[in-house]
């Protein structure tokens, strides 16, 4: 079963990006909290599935390879922020100054995703964000079904403690677990 039907020749790639673009941007931004570092990683995404058009265009759902191909630039990402907050700290500790803070994450919610391990950020926007099933995310990632749910009742938890709330009764329940309704 066909997820996504692509052409193969260029043409094909175009309307794959033309289709594909936005949401894969919203999901990278959701996970890193910064929509320029996301358009760049998308875009690195992209132009990674266009070299290789020829084969990822013939893969039941190229969007998949796309998105995992930016889940690993996320994480590269994340690895080269975290020695960059590493030397701005010495660097502000020394010169006593405050950057703006970024829009996008002024928000309590955004403030707390951020706060988030990467690996429970990942699944929780692909979870809610791209509204995929468990499995998929598990396929996606890389880990076990298990992991996943694991993973989403963990930065549940840790959402709700941040937050300072009581789970939300609405809230969309994962399979395999009981319905707090």
């Amino acid at each position: 079963m066909r997820v996504c039907s692509v052409d193969i020749g260029p043409d094909g790639f175009s309307a794959f990006y033309e289709a594909s673009y936005s949401r894969m941007a919203g999901l990278v931004a959701a996970m890193l909290g910064d929509r320029h570092q996301a358009e760049d990683i998308t875009q690195e995404a992209f132009a990674r599935a266009l070299v290789r058009w020829k084969r990822v265009g013939t893969y039941d759902a190229p969007e998949a390879w796309v998105r995992r191909v930016a889940q690993r630039l996320v994480i590269d990402a994340g690895r080269r922020a975290q020695h960059t907050i590493r030397v701005s700290a010495l660097l502000a500790a020394a010169q006593r100054g405050r950057a703006e803070p970024d829009p996008l994450i002024s928000t309590a919610l955004s403030i707390a995703l951020m706060r988030l391990p990467m690996h429970q950020r990942q699944v929780l926007v692909l979870y809610y964000l791209a509204d995929l099933p468990v499995d998929e995310i598990a396929k996606d990632v890389g880990i076990p079904v298990g992991t996943v749910r694991t993973r989403l009742a963990a930065a549940r938890h840790r959402l709700e403690q941040e937050l300072g709330e009581e789970p939300a009764v609405s809230a969309k329940p994962v399979k395999g677990e009981p319905d707090a309704r």
